[in-house]
């Protein structure tokens, strides 16, 4: 899933850090940004040059990471996967004559 910017609730990673319970150090919001925290990334996008973050996107991280901790699989979709998905969204679609 990704940040969608229309209905998100938007952050800078600044306030993303300041929404934490637990008030990370902003270094450290940027890290799960950049490199990620047990091979996941904080989701986020970029417009006008500055970096920005989501309440959503918080959630599914900490969700992902839950699940990782927990030992539970953590779903991915490849991306033939992806890819199916989107013929299948098209072809429904092109059905109901949209």
């Amino acid at each position: 899933m990704s940040i969608d910017i229309h209905s998100d609730s938007l952050l800078t990673i600044s306030q993303a850090a300041k929404s934490l319970p637990m008030r990370p150090n902003v270094s450290t919001v940027w890290r799960w940004v950049l490199q990620g925290c047990g091979g996941i990334k904080l989701e986020s996008i970029l417009i006008g040059g500055r970096r920005l973050t989501s309440s959503e996107a918080i959630q599914r991280f900490a969700d992902a990471r839950t699940a990782q901790a927990s030992g539970e699989p953590i779903p991915s979709r490849t991306p033939r996967q992806r890819q199916a998905a989107i013929d299948r969204a098209e072809r429904e679609l092109a059905e109901s004559g949209i």
